[in-house]
């Protein structure tokens, strides 16, 4: 089972709502590299390709809605 972090699930999730890197590090406070970084991470540990199947495939392990 992947697990991501709280702040990864929360950049998921934003990610899902349509929103840009610059859009997420604004809502959440935090720099654009600090997002750029997350969506790195949850690519690799997701085996995602893109942002498009980030979403997929986090909605489809249950870890976003």
């Amino acid at each position: 089972m992947v697990q991501l972090t709280e702040m990864e699930i929360e950049i998921a999730e934003y990610a899902a709502q349509g929103l840009n890197n610059s859009q997420i590090a604004e809502k959440m406070f935090i720099s654009v590299h600090t997002v750029k970084s997350h969506i790195a991470i949850i690519l690799k540990k997701l085996s995602a390709a893109n942002r498009a199947n980030i979403v997929y495939k986090a909605m489809k392990n249950k870890l976003i809605e």
